[in-house]
C-alpha cells in the first residue's frame, strides 16, 4: 500500500528525522537491542555498532533530504529518499527497507 508521509509508522519518521538532524541516540532509540542496519553492503549489529555506523559514516556529509514516497505492509515499510549534498557523486535516490517489531525497528537496508 502507498503511504504519506503522515501515515508512516511513528517509529519510522521519528528515525528518519533523527537521522537527518544528526541525533543519534533520538535515532537509537527507535531500534530494537538486536537490530541490524545494512548499508553500502556491510552489517551493522545492536546498538553499538550502530550508533559507530551513525557517528561516523552519517555524519560524514552535509546533504539535504526529500521524501519521495512509501509502500507498507504490516511490518515492513520501504521509503524513498533523494539526497543532495558533499558526497561523492552530489546526488542520490535511496530506499529505506524496514522491518517493525512492534514498535521497533528490527531490520533496516539502506540501498540505491
Amino acid at each position: 500500500m502507498t503511504t504519506e508521509w503522515d501515515a508512516l509508522p511513528n517509529t519510522v519518521k521519528t528515525f528518519m528525522t533523527a537521522l537527518d538532524n544528526r541525533e543519534d541516540d533520538r535515532a537509537l532509540a527507535t531500534l530494537s537491542a538486536a537490530a541490524v542496519v545494512t548499508d553500502e553492503g556491510r552489517d551493522y549489529t545492536g546498538h553499538e555498532e550502530i550508533g559507530a555506523w551513525l557517528a561516523g559514516s552519517v555524519s560524514e556529509y552535509t546533504y539535504t533530504s526529500e521524501f519521495t514516497g512509501a509502500t507498507t505492509t504490516a511490518t515492513t515499510v520501504d521509503l524513498g529518499q533523494h539526497l543532495e549534498g558533499n558526497f561523492p557523486g552530489g546526488v542520490a535516490d535511496l530506499h529505506y527497507r524496514f522491518t517493525l517489531d512492534g514498535a521497533l525497528i528490527s531490520r533496516l537496508v539502506i540501498e540505491p
